[in-house]
């Protein structure tokens, strides 16, 4: 007989450090009538009347999965305060993409969460690419974590949403 166990809740960090969660995902926009901030599925936020998202604004979030495409909701980044972004597997990169997507192309201000298989070496680039709030459930990225290890290389050339800090004339070149 084989003992399972239930997967770890995750738990929230931004570059600040920990923090408790004020967002729930839920299934479906009924949600929207109790109190609290809600994300939604893509659909789900999509099927909304457009003056129960306006009203809706700080309170809703969206989960976009790495098949869905972006454009879906461009229109609508207005009415919402937090894109959540899945990463259903650590080899599925589209997510990232997306991330740069919102802060380059379509200037999304509001919070961009990555969600699911949130890994060690990813974190560092997911930063740069305007992530700033990250579900972890990984538990050796929650003990560097922890400890106050965010990892990766103190610098880089290639362009993100966040800028690298000047250096010398080659890239190669470079020193911390």
């Amino acid at each position: 007989m084989t003992e399972t166990t239930a997967p770890a809740s995750p738990r929230l960090w931004t570059p600040s450090g920990f923090r408790d969660d004020g967002w729930t995902h839920a299934e479906s926009a009924e949600a929207l009538a109790g109190n609290g901030c809600f994300i939604l599925p893509l659909q789900a936020v999509l099927d909304l009347e457009p003056e129960i998202r306006r009203s809706a604004r700080e309170r809703l979030g969206v989960l976009v999965q790495p098949g869905d495409p972006l454009e879906k909701v461009a229109g609508i980044l207005d009415d919402l305060a937090l894109v959540a972004l899945a990463f259903p597997s650590f080899s599925d990169g589209r997510s990232f993409s997306k991330a740069e997507l919102l802060r380059s192309r379509y200037d999304f201000k509001g919070a961009v969460r990555a969600t699911g298989q949130v890994l060690v070496d990813q974190l560092p680039h997911m930063l740069r690419l305007g992530f700033d709030e990250f579900e972890i459930v990984n538990p050796v990225l929650l003990k560097r974590l922890e400890a106050g290890n965010i990892g990766g290389l103190p610098i880089y050339y290639q362009p993100a949403a966040k800028v690298a800090q000047p250096g010398g004339k080659y890239s190669w070149r470079r020193r911390a």
